[in-house]
């Protein structure tokens, strides 16, 4: 039996990872082919438009009609991208509460601090631009 390595498989996600952040880094919507390019040509055009087809198809990229193809470009930034997987992989839970307090438990007391900061300021906003006047001490007039 020969002793040769298994191909090497990327991890999960990588190839869509590095797809948005080619998006990303452009600034504006991109055609596969030039999505390509900035991927340094690595990969096959189809391999992109797949790529492409399946982020749309989640939700993270929009497209538009340019010719006969489609740019794209992405809906939100890293960080609002990842709150959004937080969000789904959170709506996937019967036990929503038992989710939590887990996450929780294994922030760093940096994190759980930031948290907290994070949790109070919202708790100060308003909900919107019909929310009801705060009332209270440091309450506006």
């Amino acid at each position: 039996m020969s002793e040769t390595s298994p191909v090497q498989r990327r991890p999960a996600g990588e190839l869509e990872a590095s797809v948005l952040a080619a998006l990303w880094a452009a600034g504006e919507p991109l055609s596969p082919a030039e999505v390509q390019r900035a991927l340094g040509g690595r990969l096959a055009r189809t391999t992109v438009t797949t790529i492409l087809s399946r982020l749309h198809d989640k939700g993270a990229v929009s497209r538009s009609r340019a010719g006969r193809g489609f740019t794209y470009a992405p809906i939100q930034d890293s960080a609002g991208l990842t709150a959004r997987r937080m969000r789904s992989e959170l709506d996937k839970q019967d036990d929503r509460g038992t989710a939590l307090a887990r996450f929780v438990s294994q922030l760093t007391s940096e994190d759980e601090q930031l948290l907290r900061t994070l949790l109070e300021a919202a708790g100060d906003a308003p909900e919107g631009p019909s929310a009801a006047p705060q009332s209270g001490p440091g309450a506006g007039p």
